[in-house]
């Protein structure tokens, strides 16, 4: 089986691909395993100073693999699951040499999609990509995502986003800060090297301390919006199950508060 995230370098700028095209990129125990394993090979990469971070095929990454993920497990099963990569620092925070890393952002960015792209330092996104905080539609808190897209963005969009769970264009929240760059569909690659190439310009050594305080700043946040949701065991909730099957089964699911 091929890996779901790959590493290489070209030139001074290593590329990290999420590759799943065919989940479009949806997040399952193998691709976080991938992925924190890239992460690592970029980061000891001596000859890489800049990363940029996307998706194979269709899209960036459409959320969590909710099949693989929380249907048809039972409560233990769901604590394990939950339970996993819960660090503040992310998959971006645990790193050794602070490198800058650019998510070049396609198609879906939701749930776990737009996790990953909030931990990135700067992200350019094609004008089609749409962003959402899908966790809250799964019937679990989406307080980690909210924090690392409220030190973006620091704005009532954000409460908008984790309340509701809708997706929301790329031209909205570039207009509110939370992308650097947009352009034209199909060109996130390219925008993503030329915004790299800008940041190679720098000494690398001033670069790499300019990240390390960005990622204290969203660890810190991401480490209070644990404290604050860790009494709620909403993965243990009917209406967390319910969200699973409907999800699962293609319809709208029936919530009952419980």
């Amino acid at each position: 089986m091929p890996p779901t995230v790959t590493y290489h370098r070209d030139g001074r700028i290593g590329y990290i691909t999420l590759n799943r095209p065919e989940a479009l990129n949806a997040v399952n125990d193998q691709l976080e395993h991938d992925l924190v394993a890239a992460l690592e090979a970029f980061d000891l990469d001596e000859e890489a100073w800049v990363g940029i971070l996307h998706g194979a095929g269709r899209c960036f990454c459409a959320g969590a693999d909710v099949k693989q993920r929380f249907h048809g497990q039972d409560r233990q099963q769901r604590q394990r699951t939950m339970a996993r990569g819960r660090s503040p620092e992310g998959y971006l925070g645990r790193t050794i040499n602070w490198k800058p890393v650019i998510a070049a952002v396609h198609g879906y960015a939701l749930g776990a999609g737009i996790s990953i792209a909030a931990e990135c330092d700067l992200i350019v996104a094609s004008e089609e990509a749409q962003f959402g905080i899908t966790e809250t539609l799964r019937g679990i808190h989406g307080g980690r995502v909210w924090a690392k897209v409220q030190f973006s963005m620091g704005s009532k969009m954000a409460a908008e986003m984790l309340l509701t769970g809708d997706r929301y264009p790329a031209a909205e929240l570039y207009r509110l800060g939370f992308i650097n760059r947009l352009v034209p569909t199909g060109q996130h690659l390219e925008g993503a090297k030329a915004l790299a190439d800008k940041i190679l310009q720098a000494p690398p050594l001033a670069v790499r301390a300019g990240v390390r305080i960005l990622r204290w700043q969203w660890t810190k946040l991401v480490a209070e919006a644990d404290y604050y949701a860790q009494a709620i065991p909403l993965h243990l909730s009917e209406d967390f199950e319910e969200s699973a099957r409907a999800f699962v089964e293609k319809r709208q699911p029936v919530y009952r508060a419980r």
